[in-house]
């Protein structure tokens, strides 16, 4: 956790509860384990974040659906897999959220490469240097290790954090109101 940039965990926060009340939606993306913490991301930010009787984010993971991806890796490729489905999908004003260890998972660079032509936002966890993916991002947190496991692990600590934040955020925003 030491050399964890926590502003940036901040400024993600921020990004994300700028559209909460809005008609874009957050899809996220990753491989393995950072694919579990995609999926889990999309829980926390639907359910979790529903407070005070309001509904939480639209969100998609696009890791989540076995027969979608083996049929897009079965008949185009897999560093396809999320880029076919954002196109098909995504509009400007959408979030991308993805996750990879490594920062080079060729899926997600073209992924986000799509989405930043979309005009979508990207989010970007990642671990060691930031690989590729890093300059990419508009926003960008690196678990500050070449362990994994370790990488994996901070990615949910930064995830559960970030959910915390927000479902402080808009409790309050929606107290305030009443």
């Amino acid at each position: 956790i030491m050399g964890t940039d926590f502003s940036v965990l901040s400024d993600i926060a921020e990004a994300l509860y700028a559209v909460k009340d809005t008609d874009s939606v957050i899809y996220t993306a990753g491989n393995g384990g950072s694919a579990a913490t995609a999926s889990h991301i999309c829980n926390d930010l639907l359910k979790g974040c529903g407070v005070c009787g309001h509904t939480g984010f639209k969100t998609e993971c696009l890791s989540d659906s076995t027969a979608v991806i083996t049929c897009l890796a079965n008949d185009f490729d897999y560093e396809s897999i999320y880029s076919i489905q954002l196109d098909a999908k995504a509009v400007k004003g959408d979030i991308l959220i993805v996750y990879s260890g490594s920062g080079n998972s060729g899926n997600i660079i073209k992924a986000v490469n799509l989405a930043k032509e979309r005009g979508l936002k990207v989010i970007g966890f990642t671990g060691r240097d930031g690989g590729k993916l890093a300059p990419l991002c508009d926003l960008c947190i690196i678990a500050p290790t070449d362990n994994m496991e370790q990488i994996e692990d901070l990615h949910m600590f930064y995830t559960h954090a970030l959910s915390y934040t927000l479902q402080r955020k808009l409790s309050e925003k929606y107290t305030s109101k009443q």
